[in-house]
């Protein structure tokens, strides 16, 4: 299957992530931001969120992916 292919629904839509999920490790100027996942908004407003890897979080942010940054992905 093409990375094309597998980046399209059955009905054509495009199917990458629409959202970031970060977490901050830090604080103050030497904070740092660490990706954890993936969201995709759903029509009704709400979000799938695909965290990655075992690892425990007690909080994250979603940042939204500029069209620029989908294309690299």
């Amino acid at each position: 299957m093409t990375d094309t292919a597998q980046n399209e629904t059955q009905d054509g839509k495009n199917n990458l992530p629409t959202h970031v999920a970060k977490t901050r490790i830090g604080y103050g100027k030497k904070a740092t931001y660490e990706q954890v996942g993936v969201a995709w908004q759903n029509d009704d407003g709400s979000f799938y969120i695909k965290l990655y890897g075992t690892q425990v979080i007690s909080s994250f942010s979603l940042y939204s992916i500029q069209a620029k940054e989908q294309e690299a992905a």
